[in-house]
C-alpha cells in the first residue's frame, strides 16, 4: 500500500541553457554532464551556482551510447561508437578543458603518458580500455572509483589506481590511495604529479542471461537483464586454490528457431544463501593482477519477474530498469566501508528497494499510479518520472542505518519506525514529456523533449505493425486453406487481430508517430531542505490530529517525518566528520554552518519524538509500548508528559495504555529527578484511578520523595481496606508514617507482621530499602531506622534480596559505609549470607573479608588506640551460634581451649579470636588467602601464636607445630597429638614428638609438663610399635630403666596379638 500526501518536496526549478538537445544527461562532482544530439561532444555545466553557468566543453573520440560519471576520481566514462565499433573510454582531468586547453593526451590502460604530461602539467586524458567483447553498460562505485563494464557473456572489473611520476619510468606497483569525492581545478593542480589509470581486476563469465544495466559499490556487483536482478558480492580470499573454476558456459537448451515465441519465465525471489540457486552459472577469470590472494564471490539476491499483460505495458515495455546500488555511511563506518548497501530496481509498474548488508531483505515496494520510465533513488527519497510528471517516494534507507548504527533502537531506550514501513507519495509535478532522470545532492536533473516517442520506440511500432500484418495474413490462408473464411465469423475475425506467433503482443493499440518536433528542456528541480520537508509534514498530520489522534495516518506520517530527520543527521555527521576533519576549516564558516543547522534537525528530531510518544501514548494496545522510547528520545520531563496526557475538563477522566506503560517504566528507572508535590501527587491520582495494584511500586520511587505522606497514606489506608492486608503495604503504610514523624504508629505497623514475613515484603518491593542504580546506592528513611530499631530484619532483608538477584554485595557495602555500620552491621551480614550463599565465589571472597575483619580487632587490644570506630553494640551471631549454624565455622579443636587467652581482654577482642579459629578450623577457608594478612599478627601474644599455629597445621607442617608447642606451651602437646597425630601420621609419635620430649626432658629434668608428656607418648608409642621398634627408639644415654615398664607393656600386648 502508498499512502499519498500533498507535500511539497520540490522548491524551485531552473532551465540549463543548452546551445543543442540534449541526447544523455548524467551528472556528478557538483556538474551536470550533457552529451549533445550526434553524441560526439559533452558539455559540463556547474550545479553548484544559480543558472548552472558552462564550466567546459569538449569532444569525445566517438557517438557516445552511455556516460557515467564517478566521483571518487572526478572521471568520466564513456560506450562510444565509430566505424561500427564500440570503445570503452574515461575521460580524467576533463576540467582542464575550462581553461581553453587543447591539448588532450590519448593513452591506453596501463600506459602512462611521458613527455608532454610531465613538461606541461596535468592535461585531460583520455584512457582507451581495450574488451575482447562489446561493452553493454557501465557503472562507477561510488566509494572506491572502481568501474565495472557489463558485455554480453562477461563482467570485468576494473580497480581505480593513481600513479605518480615517480614511478613512471619503472611502473611498480600502483598505490591505492582514493581521490576526494569532487576535485576542483586547484585541487588537481596541487596533486599535478598523480594520475589516473585502471587496472583489471577480475572477471566474471556469465551464462544464462545478458547484462542490460550493471552496478558496483563496495564490493557487490549487480547486473540487470530484462526481467532479472542479480546481485554478487565479491571478496579476496588470502590463500589461492588449487581447483580451478571452470568458466564453460552451460549450453542453451533453448533453440534458436524458438526465439519468436514467447516464453513466458517463472517469477522467482532467492534471497541470500538461496540465490546460488537461480540458474545463472558464474565463474571468475584469473587475470594474474590478483593480491597475494583469490577472487572469489557468493550469490546475495537473484529477482525474476514474470511480464504482467495486462497492466497496460507491452512485451517489449515490460522490462527492468533504472538498476542502483545505493551506499549509506553513517559516522561509525570507516571511509571505504559503507554501512549499508541498498540495491534498487523497477518494472514500468512497480519499484524494489533491498538491504544488502547485515541480511538481504525487501524494504519497500513501490506501485506506481502510471508507466515510469527511469527512477532514482537518493538518501532521502525516490525520484521517478513517466512521461508527463515527476513524482517522489519516501524510503527506508534511514530506518535500517540507524539501526546498524545505534544497538539500542527497538528497545526500551530508543526507537525508530520500521524499515519496512508502508511507503507515500509525497508529490506529482507534472511536466512534458519527460525521458530521463538524474539526481546530485538536492538536485534533480529532468531531460525533457515535446517528441511522444523516441526513435527506437517509432521503428519498434513499424516492426510491430509489420509482424501483426504478417501473421494475419498467415492464419488467414490456413483458415482458407480448410473451408472456412474468417470474415464472415466475427468471433475469428477478433481471434485474428491478435498476435500469436510472436513474441511481441500487446494488447494496446498501436501508437502513431506524431509529427517530428524538436522542442526539448532541461530542467534542473531543487529539492526543499529536510527541515522544511519536515515542517510541513508537521502541519499536513495536524489535519489529522484535529480529526481523530488514534489516526494511523497520523502515526505514519509523523514516522515519515522521522525517518526524514533522521536521514538528514547522518548526511549531517558525514559533513561535520569531514570539516574536523580538515585541520584548515577547524574554525571555517562552513563548520559553524554545518553545526548550527545540525542542532535544528536534533531539535526537529526531539519535537518530532514528543509527537509519536503522544501518538503512541493514545495508540492501541499492540503499539502502546512506543510511547516509552519515543518520550525519552523527546528529551521532556515526566511533568511536561503528564500536561500532554492530561484529560480534557469535558472528557472523561481516563488515561490510556501507552501512557500508563510509559509512567510504569519511568517510576521504575533509578534517577536523580524529582518531581515537585503538585506532580507527585498527580501520580497518585493516576494510579489510584487506573491501577491501584501499582501504589506500591509508585510510591516506593526515588522520584516520589516529595509526594504528600498524609494524603497518600489515606489513599493506601483505602487500597487495604479494598484488597485486604499485604506485607509490602504495610511496609509503604509504615514508609509514610516515618516520614509524618509518627514512630508510635511506625512501630505498631512493622510489629504486625513476623520478621521473616517482612523480609518477604522486601523481596517484593527492594526500593522500599534501598534506591538508585550501581554504584549509586544510597538508604532510604527507613532503612536508616531500621538499623536503630531493627537490625536484625535489615541484615535478613539485605541477605534475601542478594539471593534472589535484586542487588549486589559491591552496592551494599556501599549503603553500610553510607549509613556508617561498615565495622558493625555490614560484618553481620557478610556472616549471614556465609550461611545462606551457595556460590563457591561468594563464599571464598566473603570468608577473605571476614577474615580480614577478625584479624583486624585482635590488633586492637584493649591498651592500643583504637584505629577505627568502635563497634556500638554486639554481633548478631556469637561464635557459637556461627558454629552451630553455618558449616563454615568448624567447632575448635581440643587443643586450643589450652591456648586461650585470658579473659582480661575485652568480649569483642575474645569474640573475634573464636570467630577467626573456628574459620580455620572449617572446611572452607584458604590458609594460603589468609597467610599474608596473619603476618602482621604478632606470635607474642597468645591469640597470634594460635592463630599462626593453626594456620601451620592446616598446610601439614606437624613437626613444625610440635616444636612451637613445645617451646611455648608444652602442655597443650598431648591434646594437639592426639586430634592431628592420626591414621598417615601416627608415626609422627615416634618419629619426632618422643625424640623431641627426651631431649628436652634430659635438660629440664625437673619439669613436671615435659615428663608427664612424656608418660603419655610412651603410653601411645607403646601401643602401635612392635617390641623390636620400641628398643630401637629407646636412648642409649643411659636411661633405659626408664622405658622398661614401657617395653613390658609392648611385649605383653604383642604377644596377646
Amino acid at each position: 500500500m502508498v499512502h499519498v500526501y500533498n507535500c511539497h518536496p520540490y522548491a524551485s526549478q531552473q532551465i540549463v541553457q543548452v546551445e543543442q538537445e540534449p541526447g544523455l544527461v548524467c551528472c556528478g562532482g557538483g556538474a551536470l554532464f550533457v552529451v549533445t544530439t550526434g553524441g560526439c561532444k559533452v558539455e559540463a555545466y556547474s550545479l553548484d551556482l544559480v543558472g548552472c553557468p558552462l564550466i567546459c566543453r569538449f569532444a569525445t573520440m566517438g557517438t557516445v551510447r552511455s556516460i557515467q560519471h564517478s566521483n571518487i576520481g572526478d572521471y568520466l566514462v564513456t560506450i562510444e561508437e565509430k566505424n561500427s565499433a564500440t570503445y570503452l573510454r574515461a575521460y580524467t582531468n576533463w576540467r582542464y578543458q575550462a581553461e581553453e586547453k587543447a591539448r588532450v593526451g590519448v593513452r591506453l590502460l596501463g600506459h602512462l603518458l611521458r613527455g608532454a604530461s610531465q613538461r606541461g602539467g596535468v592535461q585531460m586524458e583520455i584512457i582507451e580500455i581495450p574488451l575482447s567483447e562489446r561493452p553493454v553498460a557501465v557503472a562507477c562505485c561510488s566509494v572506491t572509483g572502481d568501474l565495472l563494464v557489463g558485455c554480453d557473456k562477461t563482467l570485468v572489473l576494473f580497480t581505480l589506481r593513481r600513479q605518480n611520476q615517480q614511478n613512471l619510468q619503472n611502473m611498480q606497483q600502483p598505490s591505492s590511495t582514493q581521490l576526494n569525492s569532487s576535485q576542483s581545478l586547484d585541487q588537481t593542480t596541487h596533486q599535478n604529479c598523480s594520475y589516473l589509470d585502471f587496472e583489471r581486476s577480475a572477471i566474471l563469465h556469465v551464462t544464462g542471461t545478458k547484462p542490460k544495466q550493471v552496478a558496483l559499490c563496495a564490493g557487490y556487483v549487480a547486473m540487470q537483464a530484462d526481467l532479472e536482478v542479480l546481485v554478487l558480492k565479491l571478496d579476496t580470499t588470502p590463500e589461492a586454490k588449487d581447483l580451478e573454476e571452470s568458466s564453460e558456459a552451460p549450453r542453451n537448451d533453448q533453440a534458436d528457431d524458438q526465439t519468436d515465441f514467447l516464453l513466458i519465465p517463472r517469477h522467482q525471489e532467492l534471497l541470500g544463501e538461496r540465490a546460488k540457486d537461480c540458474n545463472v552459472p558464474i565463474s571468475i577469470e584469473k587475470t594474474g593482477l590478483e593480491d597475494g590472494g583469490r577472487n572469489t564471490f557468493s550469490y546475495v539476491l537473484f529477482r525474476r519477474f514474470t511480464p504482467d499483460y495486462f497492466q497496460g505495458c507491452s512485451v517489449e515495455e515490460t522490462h527492468l530498469h533504472s538498476l542502483k546500488l545505493h551506499p549509506l555511511f553513517t559516522s561509525q563506518s570507516p571511509v571505504d566501508e559503507p554501512t549499508c548497501v541498498f540495491c534498487f530496481f523497477s518494472l514500468p509498474t512497480a519499484g524494489y528497494l533491498y538491504s544488502l548488508k547485515g541480511g538481504v531483505e525487501l524494504l519497500s515496494a513501490y506501485q506506481y499510479p502510471e508507466k515510469v520510465l527511469e527512477a532514482v533513488l537518493t538518501d532521502h527519497l525516490l525520484h521517478v518520472v513517466t512521461k508527463s510528471a515527476l513524482q517522489c517516494f519516501t524510503v527506508r534507507c534511514a530506518a535500517v542505518a540507524a539501526r546498524f548504527e545505534d544497538p539500542y533502537i527497538d528497545t526500551t531506550m530508543r526507537a525508530c519506525p520500521p524499515s519496512t514501513l508502508e511507503v507515500c507519495a509525497l508529490r506529482i509535478q507534472l511536466f512534458i514529456g519527460l525521458r530521463s532522470v538524474c539526481a546530485y545532492g538536492r538536485h534533480v536533473i529532468l531531460l525533457s523533449t515535446a517528441d511522444t516517442e523516441t526513435p527506437e520506440e517509432t521503428e519498434r511500432n513499424t516492426q510491430r505493425r509489420s509482424l501483426m500484418l504478417k501473421e494475419h495474413s498467415m492464419l488467414t490462408g490456413i483458415f482458407l486453406a480448410v473451408g472456412i473464411d474468417p470474415t464472415t465469423t466475427p468471433g475469428l475475425e477478433s481471434l485474428l487481430s491478435r498476435p500469436f506467433l510472436s513474441k511481441k503482443w500487446t494488447i494496446s493499440t498501436p501508437k502513431e508517430s506524431n509529427p517530428v518536433g524538436h522542442g526539448w528542456n532541461l530542467y534542473v528541480v531543487d529539492t526543499v531542505s529536510p527541515l522544511t520537508l519536515y515542517k510541513e509534514m508537521v502541519e499536513y498530520s495536524q489535519h489529522y490530529a484535529q480529526t481523530n489522534l488514534q489516526a494511523q495516518c497520523l502515526w505514519h506520517l509523523l514516522s515519515e517525518a522521522h525517518l526524514l530527520l533522521r536521514a538528514a543527521l547522518l548526511q549531517s555527521s558525514l559533513q561535520q566528520h569531514q570539516t574536523n576533519g580538515d585541520p584548515a576549516d577547524s574554525h571555517s564558516e562552513a563548520q559553524v554552518i554545518v553545526q548550527s543547522d545540525r542542532q535544528e534537525l536534533e531539535e526537529a528530531l526531539r519535537e518530532n519524538c514528543a509527537q509519536l510518544g503522544d501518538c503512541f501514548s493514545r495508540g492501541s494496545h499492540r503499539s502502546c509500548h512506543l510511547a516509552l522510547p519515543y518520550y525519552r528520545m523527546s528529551g521532556l520531563s515526566v511533568s511536561f508528559v503528564m500536561a500532554r496526557n492530561r484529560p480534557q475538563p469535558t472528557e472523561p477522566q481516563s488515561y490510556n495504555p501507552g501512557f500508563l506503560f510509559y509512567l510504569k517504566h519511568y517510576l521504575l528507572e533509578e534517577t536523580d529527578q524529582h518531581l515537585s508535590q503538585e506532580a507527585a501527587d498527580e501520580l497518585i491520582d493516576i494510579f489510584s484511578q487506573t491501577e491501584p495494584s501499582q501504589l506500591i511500586n509508585v510510591c516506593a520511587s526515588p522520584t516520589m520523595i516529595n509526594v504528600n505522606p498524609s494524603r497518600t497514606l489515606r489513599i493506601l489506608q483505602h487500597l487495604e481496606d479494598t484488597i485486604g492486608v499485604s506485607v509490602a503495604l504495610t511496609i509503604t503504610m509504615a514508609t509514610m508514617l516515618l516520614r509524618l514523624d509518627d514512630l508510635s504508629q511506625y512501630t505498631q505497623l512493622m510489629e504486625r507482621h513476623a520478621e521473616m514475613v517482612l523480609v518477604y515484603g522486601f523481596i517484593e518491593e527492594p526500593r522500599l530499602l534501598l534506591q538508585g542504580g550501581d554504584t549509586n546506592i544510597y538508604p532510604t528513611a527507613l532503612t536508616q531506622q531500621m538499623v536503630k530499631s531493627q537490625p536484625g530484619v535489615l541484615v535478613a532483608a539485605m541477605v534475601a534480596l542478594h539471593e534472589n538477584n535484586k542487588i549486589y554485595l559491591e552496592q551494599v557495602d556501599i549503603m553500610f559505609k553510607v549509613l556508617g555500620c561498615e565495622h558493625s552491621l555490614q560484618v553481620d551480614f557478610w556472616e549471614a549470607m556465609l550461611m545462606a550463599s551457595s556460590q563457591d565465589a561468594v563464599i571464598q571472597e566473603l570468608l577473605f573479608r571476614l577474615s580480614s575483619v577478625y584479624i583486624d580487632r585482635l590488633m586492637q587490644t584493649n591498651s592500643d588506640k583504637l584505629q577505627h570506630k568502635p563497634l556500638a553494640r554486639r554481633s548478631l551471631k556469637s561464635a557459637d551460634d556461627l558454629i552451630n549454624s553455618c558449616t563454615h565455622y568448624g567447632a575448635l579443636y581440643p587443643w586450643l581451649t589450652v591456648l586461650s587467652p585470658p579473659h582480661t581482654t575485652s568480649s569483642q577482642h575474645q569474640e573475634a579470636f573464636y570467630k577467626m579459629q573456628s574459620l580455620l578450623c572449617g572446611p572452607s577457608l584458604s590458609v594460603t588467602s589468609v597467610t599474608p594478612l596473619l603476618e602482621s599478627l604478632s606470635e607474642k601474644t597468645i591469640w597470634g601464636f594460635s592463630l599462626h599455629l593453626l594456620c601451620a597445621t592446616r598446610r601439614g607442617q606437624y613437626g613444625y607445630s610440635i616444636e612451637k608447642l613445645l617451646d611455648r606451651c608444652p602442655q597443650a602437646i598431648i591434646a594437639y597429638a592426639n586430634h592431628h597425630l592420626q591414621d598417615t601420621y601416627m608415626a609422627l609419635w615416634w618419629q619426632k614428638l618422643l625424640p623431641e620430649l627426651c631431649s628436652r626432658t634430659r635438660a629440664a629434668t625437673d619439669n613436671s609438663i615435659l615428663l608427664a608428656a612424656l608418660k603419655e607418648t610412651l603410653v601411645v608409642v607403646a601401643m602401635e610399635t612392635s617390641p623390636a621398634e620400641f628398643l630401637e627408639l629407646v636412648p642409649d644415654d643411659g636411661t633405659a630403666s626408664y622405658f622398661l615398664p614401657h617395653l613390658l607393656t609392648c611385649s605383653q600386648r604383642h604377644l596377646l596379638a
